[in-house]
């Protein structure tokens, strides 16, 4: 019975330190191509990353294809793993999608946020305002991070917000971008308050529309600041892609 149990327990170990392994590879990965280190268009060598991480081709080789399942690379044949990352559309669709879904999660924390959660709230409201007056962008964009993050907390489905984490993380380095141009910085803490104000007084239509009318803002920033100009030239390219593969 004891010599069966260990044997179970190592092979139960085993399991949890291979996914964990292979977890912590495609965490890793997936953010070095979400804040940039790696481009699209960068071929990635499973070798190479193995070295680098200090780890098999193994897990490398499963978090490429998780990677692949989210569209962040595409596995060719013979060549390797080449990082497309998330286009400029992309960035347009994710926006367009989180309009309606952060303000699900505002009239949520209206009915789920805990006085812990909205004491936080808080705070991240009092340091952002410090660091927007002294222009601490990166601080800036952590704290927006915070807030954001704290809010689908409090929605009370888990769900909805694992979903609208991975959307903000996608949006890493245009938030980084944005949050640092035109003021937006501080008038994007204004709008929090706003949104803390009417989770505060449980006013669920209000928090809605607030972090509604909030994400769009922060599209129409984005759009105004080159994501239009990018995505007008990724049209392009597409067309003229097109174009040459019909005379061809």
């Amino acid at each position: 019975m004891r010599i069966g149990g260990a044997m179970e327990e190592n092979l139960q170990r085993e399991v949890t330190d291979k996914f964990s392994l292979r977890g912590r590879v495609y965490k890793q990965l997936r953010e070095d191509i979400l804040n940039g280190r790696y481009k699209a268009g960068d071929e990635l060598k499973e070798v190479a990353i193995g070295e680098e991480y200090g780890v098999s081709r193994t897990p490398v080789r499963d978090a490429f294809h998780q990677l692949e399942l989210e569209g962040l690379i595409a596995i060719v044949p013979n060549k390797g793993a080449i990082v497309e990352g998330i286009s400029p559309k992309d960035v347009y669709d994710i926006y367009e999608i989180r309009t309606r879904l952060e303000g699900l999660a505002a009239r949520l924390a209206c009915e789920h946020i805990t006085d812990a959660q909205m004491d936080e709230m808080e705070e991240i409201l009092y340091m952002s305002d410090f660091h927007a007056k002294r222009e601490h962008f990166e601080k800036v964009t952590e704290l927006d991070s915070q807030f954001h993050q704290l809010m689908y907390a409090a929605s009370g489905s888990k769900r909805l917000e694992l979903l609208l984490n991975d959307f903000h993380q996608y949006l890493h380095m245009v938030r980084k971008i944005s949050l640092s141009t035109a003021n937006r910085g501080k008038i994007s803490n204004e709008e929090h308050k706003l949104i803390a104000d009417a989770i505060r007084r449980n006013d669920a239509d209000e928090a809605e529309r607030l972090a509604h009318e909030h994400i769009e803002n922060a599209l129409k920033n984005a759009m105004d600041n080159g994501l239009k100009e990018l995505i007008e030239k990724e049209e392009t390219k597409k067309a003229a892609g097109k174009k040459e593969s019909k005379i061809g």
